[in-house]
């Protein structure tokens, strides 16, 4: 199967560096996401696997070769950068096919994707009638056109409504359960975790992390055990003798730090304690994303005072 391999990628425009000395691989079978705050390096590290920019130093290929040495490179990578980028007086169906014959790919693909991708009943449509979420479905469309091993998406939920979304999830995870290698640049972090296995983060256009994606919640947001009880004062009493702290909520609940469901069901259960909630309180994709990424973001917003 193919992968994405990135090694020492550097891209500079004048004096600033988007790219800086990146080295990761994309592996098959896995949806990889790829986050960043903004003018973090995504979409130039994209473009640079793609061919679309020249890197300053270093290299990116797909499969072990330079994009732009690929023949009839729609058979091999699939991506969607630009939900803009069909000609607004083509309709979607002749975008695809100018496309497909480009790139020797059978007419036959063109009505496959359009069913896969729900668009077949505005196919003959010009496309400057299409709204955003129309422009990412044929975007898809074109993406998956040539069948390839691998697939890259920027922003690919942008404009979808609620099943648009859940769609493009469980597009995402059949193409990586079907061996695919597919790269997935979000901003959207629930959304995120919902298919990601793995994630690359950068800052600055540095690498930030490189790990599956519950080994990196793990790694930055404390476990954490949320109870609930009609007696507060046994509750503290018992978790105390045995070396926690429980720190109440507004809303009625408490929350025990570095603590496991199981230990605490135990100890409360042993103690006779009522409860009424017991369950893991785990770390979320955006608080360890956000924890990571502090420092990194290029463009933030000061603080509100209440």
């Amino acid at each position: 199967m193919t992968s994405i391999d990135v090694r020492d990628l550097t891209k500079e425009y004048g004096t600033r560096r988007a790219v800086d000395h990146l080295t990761f691989s994309v592996r098959p079978g896995r949806v990889t996401g790829f986050l960043g705050p903004n003018g973090a390096g995504k979409s130039t590290t994209m473009r640079l696997v793609l061919g679309l920019d020249r890197p300053t130093s270093g290299a990116a290929t797909v499969g072990g070769r330079a994009y732009a040495s690929l023949n009839e490179p729609l058979r091999h990578v699939g991506a969607l950068l630009d939900a803009h980028a069909a000609h607004g007086s083509r309709t979607g169906r002749d975008h695809l096919r100018v496309l497909a014959a480009s790139n020797r790919i059978p007419v036959r693909r063109v009505d496959e994707v359009l069913e896969e991708t729900g668009i077949a009943s505005v196919a003959r449509r010009r496309v400057r009638t299409y709204s955003l979420g129309m422009r990412q479905r044929l975007g898809i469309a074109a993406a998956l056109l040539g069948d390839p091993g691998v697939v890259m998406l920027d922003e690919p939920s942008n404009g979808l409504d609620p099943e648009g979304i859940i769609w493009i999830r469980e597009l995402l995870r059949r193409l990586a359960a079907e061996g695919r290698t597919v790269l997935v640049s979000s901003h959207l972090m629930n959304e995120t975790a919902s298919f990601a296995d793995h994630l690359v983060v950068l800052g600055r256009g540095r690498l930030l992390a490189d790990t599956p994606m519950r080994e990196f919640i793990d790694a930055r947001v404390q476990p954490r055990v949320r109870i609930r009880t009609t007696d507060p004062t046994a509750l503290k009493r018992v978790l105390a003798r045995h070396g926690h702290d429980a720190v109440e909520h507004a809303d009625g609940y408490w929350s025990v730090h570095h603590a496991r469901v199981d230990d605490i069901g135990l100890l409360t259960s042993a103690a006779g304690v009522p409860i009424l909630e017991l369950a893991a309180d785990e770390g979320t994709l955006e608080q360890a994303y956000l924890d990571l990424t502090a420092s990194e973001a290029e463009f933030t917003a000061p603080p509100q005072e209440v």
